[in-house]
């Protein structure tokens, strides 16, 4: 009988800091409990098995294939084998078996879970030759190459160095992170999914990408910077004024929402220093603000969530979370007011929207 090998890479929620990791700036996300679990074993044939728990899907692939496309959850494992291949690395006749408990499409990095936990897999194969920042490193190229999600790199590192207890403070321009812990004294973070699933390969979320790099091709007329994320508030206004002419009002607000949303995170992790609890929560709702006025990517279903929330008893904050379109928010609450703001919450959202929430103590 084969001999059956087990993997684990949990998911992630942002608790803030969304839309900086691709401009250069800091992110602020934890590791979930929840994740993707994998057991890979050998077969007698040089074909890769693929199959899912969650999805429901078999894939059978010979070598020829699998450097392709097939538009569809496989594409996630095989853009990290190719990333393998292109290294030396050629894996064939395996059966990658996959389940686990993240809702697929909902901004807690399913992807980056199912990216994760198979270039952990492949690199025991290869008798651990690769560090955990470049397996994330391969993640991340697998999930813009191949995939063709023009990701940054926040979600495959928080499942790679995701640690229990601890927020991961990441400067995504140089890639230097600390932990900080999270001593919430009572309080929990909620995630609520709102069960709108969001397509982002298909979705604008490249098209903010382009305004960004638009707004920084203006900015560096006058100052010499490589990402967004590098200006603060203050050095933004001073310099958009002076090219007023040439920015947009879609492509100001768009660069408006990234160095202030960067600035939010460097605030948060002070307050978390600090055990300031309550103005986390202010940074939260902030960033809300933020996300669904200046960057537009929220939407009714999680505006409905947010300031259903950000008005309930015990709650210290509450903000969409991941690149928006659909997906989950995540809620700063009182440990006891947990259960019935998930049972009171998810019934007004079916009233509303006729779709059922589900909520995750994180």
């Amino acid at each position: 009988m084969n001999t059956e090998h087990n993997f684990f890479a949990p998911g992630r929620v942002n608790l803030i800091g969304d839309h900086t990791d691709y401009n250069g700036g800091l992110v602020l996300p934890v590791a979930l409990s929840m994740g993707t679990y994998l057991t890979l074993s050998e077969r007698d044939d040089n074909l890769c098995s693929f199959s899912s728990d969650n999805e429901q899907a078999d894939f059978e692939i010979g070598e020829t294939e699998m450097s392709k496309p097939h538009d569809c959850w496989v594409d996630y494992p095989l853009g990290v084998i190719k990333e393998f291949a292109d290294r030396g690395y050629h894996f064939h006749g395996y059966n990658f078996h996959f389940r686990g408990n993240l809702p697929i499409g909902a901004a807690l990095s399913s992807s980056a879970s199912i990216e994760m936990v198979t270039a952990f897999a492949l690199n025991a194969l290869a008798d651990n030759h690769f560090s955990t920042l470049e397996l994330v490193k391969m993640a991340q190229h697998a999930e813009n190459d191949f995939v063709g999600m023009n990701c940054g790199i926040m979600d495959q590192f928080a499942s790679g160095f995701g640690k229990d207890g601890h927020a991961i403070a990441l400067d995504c321009n140089t890639l230097n992170y600390e932990y900080v812990p999270l001593a919430l004294d009572g309080l929990r973070f909620v995630i609520c999914n709102s069960k709108k699933k969001r397509g982002l390969v298909d979705s604008a979320y490249n098209q903010r990408r382009q305004e960004c790099e638009e707004a920084l091709h203006i900015l560096q007329q006058l100052v010499p910077i490589q990402h967004l994320c590098q200006l603060n508030m203050e050095q933004f206004q001073e310099l958009s004024s002076q090219v007023s002419d040439q920015f947009s009002d879609t492509v100001l607000r768009r660069a408006r929402h990234t160095i202030s949303e960067n600035e939010r995170v460097k605030e948060a992790v002070q307050s978390l220093r600090k055990h300031d609890m309550t103005h986390f929560g202010q940074l939260m709702n902030a960033s809300h603000a933020s996300l669904r006025d200046d960057y537009e990517v929220s939407c009714p279903e999680l505006d409905f969530l947010v300031e259903y929330a950000q008005q309930f008893e015990g709650v210290l904050g509450s903000r969409m979370t991941g690149a928006g379109f659909g997906g989950c928010t995540v809620t700063l609450i009182a440990e006891n007011k947990i259960e019935r703001f998930i049972e009171e919450l998810g019934k007004a959202y079916e009233k509303k929207f006729g779709m059922e929430m589900e909520g995750y103590d994180s």
